[in-house]
């Protein structure tokens, strides 16, 4: 079981991996130097042990231990035990959800072994804010995509608030990065999957339309501000639209991913 230390001093150097979480390039920097991710509340705690992630350590009140303790038996990590004032004081916000765990990063793997299964697979393009991209794998998940696959530039899945929006679900849905950008729409192409660009071109078909009868189907999106690329808009096989009424002629990023996602479950 999980060795439980008791901590009242936040200096303590043993919660180094806790430290100010909110600042995004500090733990940008730190996460990636030292291969680990956080992982926030009870539920999402539990699918980071159960999707095969190795705890380095935990951190959580007391109040918190009885219902984690099944996730705890069988770890070797430490689990360090403080009081809600002194986790806040050391993460640099309130710790609703009373615990948090430090995780291994492990390799991505390739795009290959990825695709090997899929049918249904979401492709972004620098999107840069973790709230949208957890929440474009949480409808992801939700409406049964295999995978997600991301361009350099995207923000990471596992950054502590991107998988606290996602539930968890980054840890169920297989993905990776892109190693080429410029060409990988025609990569995707080539390995059979017929991409759907969701982008307001003049050619733009209802997404009804264009994904209808797709045996593999990749959606596309693009960033919170520009939108796809000219050189993903273009190689996309298709270009789809939501249609809108009310002068309306577009959706947050991630509220459009789970309309295209629906739409596409029941192709």
């Amino acid at each position: 079981m999980a060795t439980l230390h008791e901590i009242t001093d936040p200096a303590d150097p043993r919660l180094a991996d806790y430290r100010d979480l909110r600042d995004v390039e500090l733990r940008k920097h730190l996460e990636a130097t030292h291969g680990l991710f956080l992982a926030e509340g009870e539920k999402v705690v539990r699918r980071a042990v159960e999707a095969g992630f190795t705890p380095r350590s935990f951190l959580m009140a007391p109040r918190w231990l009885d219902g984690l303790a099944d996730v705890l038996a069988p770890s070797e990590a430490p689990c360090y035990v403080v009081s809600e004032a002194l986790a806040e004081e050391v993460t640099g916000f309130h710790v609703h959800r009373g615990a948090l765990a430090s995780l291994e990063r492990r390799p991505l793997p390739p795009v290959e072994a990825v695709l090997a299964s899929a049918r249904s697979v979401l492709v972004l393009e620098d999107i840069v804010d973790h709230t949208n991209v957890g929440a474009i794998f949480r409808s992801g998940a939700a409406l049964g995509f295999d995978a997600v696959l991301l361009a350099p530039r995207c923000a990471d899945p596992l950054y502590r608030r991107s998988i606290k929006v996602a539930m968890g679900a980054v840890f169920a849905v297989p993905w990776t990065r892109l190693p080429d950008w410029y060409d990988a729409l025609p990569a995707l192409s080539a390995a059979g999957f017929t991409t759907v660009a969701l982008t307001l071109a003049p050619d733009a078909v209802p997404v009804e339309e264009a994904v209808a009868g797709l045996e593999k189907v990749a959606l596309v999106l693009g960033s919170e501000g520009h939108g796809l690329s000219p050189r993903w808009e273009q190689a996309a096989d298709r270009r789809a639209i939501i249609p809108m009424r009310g002068g309306i002629d577009s959706l947050n990023v991630a509220a459009a991913t789970a309309v295209a996602c629906y739409v596409t479950a029941r192709r």
